[in-house]
């Protein structure tokens, strides 16, 4: 059997890469940013393409197609395609075709999508779920550090194409910037553009709408924050290899928010507007005011988010682990002044549903953080996708501050599921491994996850 998967892994490659020959695709289509009545659609073409344009329709009624032609510019080095659907209809699935040149793209994967359904008022919550993790790093020898590769089995996407879900969320590290890479643009473009080419992502990148934050590797070097030199540019090119539904404010950061069912995602920067590590976290037994995390704005946009969200889980997405004391490296409670400052924000406005989610540590866990007469904090950290596995060591080997039983020191991603009726949902997270292998298991009610709550997992 693992010989006739890997014949048909091989097959799938061959195809993709006959079919990107054949058309000038470099990478994609996928869609993303899906609504009620309106979706984005990415790829990536070669110079040699001049003209670009999709052929849709319902897959009820192929009859009713249209076209659009991409209005932007091509012939680059790089050249990362979007293209704008509207008027679609609601709770709908729709097939779309990709024509470069005047040629239809044959692709050895479906390319569709659904629309989301207009159940407010109407129906009941629907059952949701979504694939998460990070940290995707793709061998490349010659630039590769000398000695055993970084990179592990990429075939966990794979994985994740047969896993069913509504979305995918990239939790940072997506792709991993090199020393060739971070000190020009053309490198940063140019990774961007290798790691979302990779053939094993096609599928699954085509399978369900994606989403995405950034860490410090797809953001530029590594550990890096505000004082890089190429952060501006660093922004244009996530937004040319994402679909988020909006990036930052005023041309500042990448923080967003998607939702789906009762379900709010805060999407944060944690690189834009970060201080550097080695500032003091206090001075004169105050918390440094100037050691920022995710900086003013962004931290107050966030506050203004949650109070306006009426959702029962309302997640809060960002790179570096925000609640594990114990941790030595990068963690938000290193920046003790926003720390607080969002800590006392949740203990005092009265908050329900809140959670964390992280990425970076290339391990997962749950991390639960007890509060006085509230009810507890969850940071669910997922790490590592293909990248190198870090054991827990020191302090950390015992934490008392983990969940029992969801420490995962291996290759993994997660699937979140939402269900249950109306006032009594639950939340599961599943930790999954290369091969579908059911790592770990963690749930939480939303009864749970309430001022009113005495008692938890």
């Amino acid at each position: 059997m693992k010989i006739i998967i890997a014949i048909c892994s091989m097959c799938l490659s061959f195809l993709f890469a006959a079919a990107q020959q054949k058309c000038n695709l470099i990478s994609g289509p996928w869609a993303g940013n899906i609504e009620l009545r309106n979706a984005m659609l990415w790829l990536e073409v070669a110079p040699s393409v001049k003209k670009a344009s999709v052929k849709y329709y319902p897959e009820s009624n192929p009859a009713e197609f249209k076209m659009i032609i991409y209005k932007g510019e091509l012939g680059n080095d790089f050249n990362p395609v979007k293209l704008e659907l509207n008027n679609l209809q609601f709770g709908t699935t729709y097939k779309y075709e990709i024509w470069l040149n005047g040629k239809k793209c044959s692709l050895p994967f479906e390319t569709k999508f659904t629309t989301k359904d207009l159940w407010q008022y109407r129906k009941p919550i629907p059952d949701i779920s979504f694939l998460t993790g990070s940290c995707a790093y793709f061998n490349e020898s010659r630039f590769d550090r000398p000695g055993k590769p970084y990179g592990g089995d990429s075939s966990i996407f794979e994985t994740m194409a047969k896993t069913p879900a509504d979305f995918h969320v990239w939790l940072g590290d997506n792709w991993y910037t090199r020393e060739v890479d971070y000190n020009s643009v053309w490198g940063l473009n140019y990774r961007a553009s290798h790691d979302r080419s990779q053939k094993v992502l096609q599928e699954f990148m085509a399978k369900m709408p994606q989403y995405a934050i950034w860490d410090d590797h797809d953001f530029g070097p590594n550990d890096a924050g505000k004082s890089y030199i190429f952060k501006d540019e660093s922004r244009n090119i996530f937004k040319n290899y994402t679909l988020n539904p909006s990036y930052g404010e005023d041309g500042k950061g990448i923080y967003t928010k998607v939702s789906y069912a009762d379900v709010d995602l805060f999407l944060m920067d944690d690189r834009f507007f970060r201080a550097e590590s080695e500032l003091l976290d206090s001075i004169n037994g105050q918390p440094n005011t100037e050691k920022t995390y995710w900086g003013a704005k962004q931290l107050d946009w966030l506050k203004n988010a949650m109070l306006y969200s009426k959702a029962t889980f309302k997640i809060i997405v960002t790179g570096s682990q925000t609640l594990n004391p114990v941790n030595k490296y990068e963690c938000m409670q290193h920046y003790p002044y926003e720390y607080n400052q969002l800590l006392q924000f949740l203990n005092s406005q009265n908050i329900n549903g809140v959670l964390f989610l992280t990425g970076d540590r290339h391990h997962s866990e749950v991390i639960k953080m007890p509060r006085e007469q509230l009810y507890p904090l969850y940071d669910i950290t997922v790490s590592p996708y293909t990248s190198g596995v870090s054991k827990v060591s020191g302090e950390e080997l015992n934490n008392p501050y983990r969940v029992p039983n969801t420490l995962v020191e291996a290759q993994n991603f997660a699937k979140f599921s939402f269900s249950g009726s109306k006032k009594d949902r639950i939340l599961k997270v599943e930790f999954i491994g290369t091969k579908g292998e059911k790592l770990g298991e963690w749930s939480v009610g939303e009864n749970e996850l309430k001022q009113t709550t005495t008692s938890n997992k």
